[in-house]
């Protein structure tokens, strides 16, 4: 009797131990099917939002080169189509609250904000903050808000950069060096099609040259171009140069100013899409608190439109000349430029006889191969999951990597 009763002891003891491994591993499989799901959707969310930025161009279809209210977000290009992006629409991105992203720009003499979209004072676009696009409204508009988190990041596909090659005297000429990379490999054969932005010294204002050309990449992926009309040391310049190889284009740019310590002297600011109107800034108004300004600058506005072979045509624009001065009481200058072209406002300009420069403002961000995030500033640091979706765009002709990161904010 004795012996039965253990041995039904045992069997029950064993009994509820199969029990409770049996629920622990049901637990366990429940737990996981819910993660699955749960990581379910966000993937799908994230497919969601990559197709509604890529193909639909947001409502109104235009709103990227005006200043109307948003109602429906996204960022292709209605003229084109496909998994082309609209470049005024992403101009219009507040990257300013991005992790890593751009800077605020204040300019007093406008008492006005402005979003650096580069975060380079020599070459890039300030945008009204107030004509921006910010990320709340935006996720508003997906209809994530509260829901999901999302970023968006532009990339170059291909790595361009330029540099110059030191010459020996007594030659001065300039010479250029362009490498090409694509995922970390040096890419031969590939086509270059470049222009160089030459500031000449000779009149009361600075004029600009321009000097085209076609090259090749060698087998190491490099190419040199020289230039034997300009100083490479004495002379000021900006370089910039479209590479294109199996249907991928990429470019990248160099410039060479002759200031010596003083920083950018001249910033573009973006007035208003509508009329394509664009002010034309002493940098000391916005950079040079405390110190001691800077004399007379005088610059020369050139509007270069980017044909589809990666050509530039020069446009005639208003106020293309003018003398700016440091402090209140004295004006800016407004420009304007032609709002259906796509293309590169150069400006150069000069202190005095040696000290001259150029800044490159890019009218359709993809002219200048400007990568650019948009996120809520706190990312995704904290989320066990995030899906990632990734798709190659163009804009203005050069390819991107387009990636959509998407979280679920519920845990």
């Amino acid at each position: 009797m004795t012996g039965a009763t253990i041995d039904h002891m045992i069997s029950l003891t064993i009994l509820i131990a199969a029990l409770l491994v049996s629920m622990l591993i049901f637990n366990g499989l429940f737990a996981a099917a819910v993660d699955y799901d749960r990581n379910r959707q966000v993937a799908n969310k994230a497919i969601d939002i990559m197709n509604t930025i890529c193909l639909s161009p947001g409502s109104p279809i235009d709103w990227g080169e005006t200043n109307d209210t948003l109602l429906g977000f996204g960022l292709q290009d209605p003229e084109v189509g496909g998994y082309t992006l609209s470049p005024y629409s992403i101009m219009r991105l507040n990257t300013g609250s991005s992790s890593g992203g751009s800077q605020i720009v204040y300019y007093p003499k406008t008492d006005s904000y402005y979003n650096n979209i580069s975060a380079n004072y020599g070459h890039g676009v300030l945008i009204p903050l107030g004509d921006c696009v910010n990320y709340t409204d935006a996720a508003e508009l997906l209809g994530v808000n509260g829901t999901y988190g999302f970023s968006i990041d532009i990339i170059p596909i291909l790595e361009v950069s330029v540099s110059q090659v030191p010459v020996s005297p007594p030659q001065n000429h300039l010479i250029l060096k362009v490498d090409v990379r694509g995922s970390g490999l040096p890419l031969s054969g590939a086509t270059l099609s470049y222009s160089l932005f030459h500031v000449g010294k000779g009149s009361t204002y600075p004029s600009i040259a321009s000097y085209s050309g076609v090259n090749q990449t060698d087998s190491s992926g490099s190419a040199v171009i020289e230039f034997d009309e300009v100083d490479e040391s004495n002379d000021a310049y900006s370089f910039i140069v479209y590479v294109s190889i199996g249907g991928v284009t990429g470019n990248g740019y160099y410039t060479h100013n002759t200031l010596g310590d003083d920083h950018q002297l001249v910033i573009p600011f973006i007035e208003d899409y509508d009329q394509g109107t664009v002010i034309i800034a002493h940098s000391w108004d916005v950079q040079g608190a405390g110190t001691p300004p800077v004399p007379e600058i005088k610059y020369n506005a050139t509007f270069f439109a980017l044909t589809s072979d990666f050509q530039f045509q020069q446009i005639e624009i208003v106020n293309s000349t003018g003398h700016l001065l440091y402090g209140w009481g004295n004006p800016y200058f407004v420009t304007q430029l032609p709002v259906s072209e796509v293309g590169l406002l150069v400006i150069s300009y000069k202190r005095d006889a040696t000290r001259m420069g150029t800044v490159i403002m890019p009218w359709g961000i993809g002219t200048l191969g400007v990568a650019t995030s948009f996120d809520s500033g706190f990312g995704s640091s904290g989320y066990d999951f995030v899906a990632t979706e990734l798709r190659q765009v163009t804009i203005n002709g050069v390819s991107y990597q387009l990636k959509v990161s998407t979280w679920s904010l519920s845990g």
